[in-house]
């Protein structure tokens, strides 16, 4: 008979909304500690109010008690309230009481580290070092001005919030503040103090005013990443912060005036009475902080994962959002389409601003100096920077137009990569940007796997019977496309309709056998795709676009993305209007734009179209993910079931494209 999972009690709302998190930790259910009910284990945060309740319980029962505490690796900015990337879960203490028992304590007691665990973390140091990842990873580059500052020779003092649960574990208290600002005072030889102040402490700084009574002359180091004020410390002075941690990965000499978990090891010079820790080098304790202690969640599944994979996911979160400088302003977009491009606008900012109209949201962002959102094409010339937001090119898995949220979306300074009469951003890319050999690697890795898996734009199409056709004969696809779509608009300035396409081919190639397949919007009946071709051989309805691709020997297009689908998969490819990825040399140019001159590889093209223009979220988390991540998604997800408000949605969104469609 199989063992009930235990249940766990939590004793706040935010324990209860980080239920499924904690359930995944912990191997178990979590419930309310309602009257009445029964529960196995206590769980409580850090050493806050949850924490007494849960202790309370626990002892008056007679149960296990659990402490959570965020890991050193949280997100991208705590006032995102984001999933976290780490935990501590401690089930005899916690990490910053270094007074009481704790089960970190205890690992570096008991647990040899192995040969292959110190090499690891050496990397992992260095690591974190060079790519300058702390707790949570919004914090901005140094400006010109901010390195001129940090380059005069200082004393790192790091300020802690007062009250703060870890400086009472340090055996910390106000009086150590001061004689840490009076210590350090006797050690300047020349060199000045700079204060790093806490986020949270403020006005009520305790280091600010010891120094302040003391009459010691100090500057505030700037509100940038905090591993540049670290790296350029002669010695970093804290009381337990996490920064004195950094410090030590730093390789930067270390004062310690409370006994936080990293000190009384034999690793800093510490300044208070009580007793020793046990004795640990530097690797052995990132060993066992980040492998051992540490539980990271996969940012997306929410699984248990490896220190060095949320690792990575934090940095393509911090990659892509640092991308947006500027608070994103956007108005007159649906509730829909607000939903769908809201978690690509997260930037160093924050969140985007919605507006009624496209005319606030103007004013908002030029009073604020934000930047305006604007989906497609735009003719007007704005009075403020604008980001014009497209589709990407390995959207989702279903179409736009039946409201399927897009896991990627382009964000262009310039203008839409559709329009041929102007320059974009991925043009201007692709016609100066040298690519490293990391990054062609990396494009030909994503090549291979999107191939491998079958992913393209929209995953849509079932398997169909391809047609045969005679030896010999050249087999030509034509994907069809929306005629009032803006690709065709901006982008096909001579050929403009399916029709007109397919005779051109067939003029092209008289004797090929041509298939001209109706695109997924028009053979749904969403959308139209004016007159009907009449110089095929034959017409494709349905079928997924990769089966068709490799069905045929040659594709032949207007602007369509099939087109650089099959580039991918080895067909030649002819186009009739000028896309993103014509003329670079890899493509039959019917038409020709000056503007591109440079031939570029096929895995040079990948690298700008998939790996550096676009922005991806993960179809599960809706966070940012890699390319690498959504096509290992896309291959295995599916949708959820649509609900009655949601078909009814696409049924109204259906009109209103129909109805934009005859306007354009």
């Amino acid at each position: 008979m199989p063992v009930a999972p235990p249940k766990h009690a939590v004793f706040s709302t935010g324990l209860w909304r980080l239920r499924q998190d904690i359930s995944v930790l912990l191997a178990g259910d979590v419930v309310l500690p309602l009257p009445h009910r029964t529960f196995d284990v206590c769980v409580g945060w850090g050493r806050r109010p949850s924490f007494g309740k849960a202790q309370r319980v626990a002892q008056r029962r007679g149960l296990p008690l659990i402490t959570l505490e965020d890991g050193f690796l949280a997100g991208y900015a705590n006032t995102l309230h984001e999933p976290r990337h780490s935990y501590v879960v401690d089930r005899s203490g916690i990490y910053f009481d270094t007074g009481n028992p704790n089960d970190l304590e205890h690992l570096i007691r008991t647990i040899d580290v192995t040969a292959e665990e110190l090499g690891w973390a050496r990397s992992m140091m260095m690591r974190l070092s060079e790519e300058r990842v702390t707790k949570f990873n919004c914090w901005p580059d140094a400006t010109v001005d901010d390195a001129q500052a940090l380059k005069r020779p200082y004393l790192l003092l790091i300020d802690q919030v007062p009250g703060d649960a870890s400086l009472a574990g340090a055996g910390a208290d106000a009086q150590r503040f001061r004689k840490m600002v009076e210590v350090a005072a006797d050690h300047l030889a020349g060199r000045r103090l700079l204060v790093r102040s806490h986020p949270a402490a403020a006005a009520r700084s305790p280091l600010l005013a010891a120094a302040r009574e003391l009459g010691l002359a100090f500057d505030i180091a700037p509100r940038v990443n905090p591993w540049e004020v670290v790296q350029q410390a002669d010695e970093v002075w804290t009381i337990s912060s996490q920064m004195g941690f950094e410090a030590l990965m730093a390789g930067k000499p270390v004062h310690c005036f409370g006994r936080g978990f990293f000190a009384g090891r034999g690793l800093t010079t510490d300044h208070f009475p009580e007793p020793p820790l046990a004795a640990c080098s530097l690797e052995k304790l990132f060993v066992v902080f980040y492998r051992h202690y540490m539980r990271c969640l996969d940012l997306h599944t929410r699984k248990p994962c490896s220190f060095d994979n949320a690792l990575e996911q934090s940095l393509c979160v911090r990659e892509q959002r640092n991308r947006i400088d500027s608070r994103m302003h956007a108005g007159g977009l649906s509730p829909w389409k607000r939903k769908a491009v809201a978690p690509f606008l997260i930037g160093k900012k924050g969140r985007p601003v919605f507006h009624l109209t496209c005319s606030s949201a103007t004013k908002s962002a030029r009073r604020e100096g934000g930047k305006l959102a604007r989906w497609g094409a735009s003719a007007d010339t704005p009075s403020v920077p604008q980001l014009l937001v497209e589709d990407g090119f390995i959207r989702s898995s279903g179409l736009g137009v039946a409201l399927v949220l897009p896991s990627s979306l382009v964000l262009d300074s310039q203008g839409p990569h559709f329009d041929c009469s102007r320059a974009s951003d991925l043009e201007t890319m692709l016609q100066t940007r040298d690519f490293s050999a990391q990054e062609l690697r990396r494009a030909t890795l994503l090549r291979e796997r999107l191939v491998a898996l079958g992913v393209t734009k929209y995953n849509t199409g079932q398997a169909v019977a391809l047609p045969d056709v005679e030896a010999g004969r050249l087999k030509i696809l034509v994907p069809g496309q929306v005629e009032a779509d803006a690709s065709i608009r901006f982008g096909s300035p001579v050929i403009r309709s399916n029709k007109a396409l397919v005779a051109a081919v067939r003029q092209l190639y008289p004797d090929a056998f041509i298939s001209y397949k109706v695109h997924p919007d028009v053979a749904s009946g969403l959308r139209s795709g004016g007159d009907d071709p009449d110089q095929h051989d034959h017409l494709a309805l349905d079928g997924a676009i990769q089966d068709w691709i490799f069905w045929s020997d040659r594709v032949e297009t207007m602007t369509s993305l099939a087109g650089f689908e099959a580039l991918l998969r080895g067909r030649k490819v002819g186009v009739h209007g000028v896309p993103a990825y014509a003329g670079w040399g890899l493509t039959d140019d019917r038409m020709t734009t000056a503007r591109r001159s440079r031939p570029r590889s096929l895995d040079e093209l990948v690298a700008a179209m998939l790996l550096a223009y676009p922005h991806y979220v993960h179809p599960q988390s809706r966070l940012p993910c890699t390319p690498e991540e959504l096509v290992e998604a896309l291959a295995i997800f599916k949708p959820p079931a649509s609900s009655l408000a949601t078909m009814l949605a696409t049924q109204i969104n259906a009109i209103a494209v129909k109805l934009r469609d005859r306007r354009a």
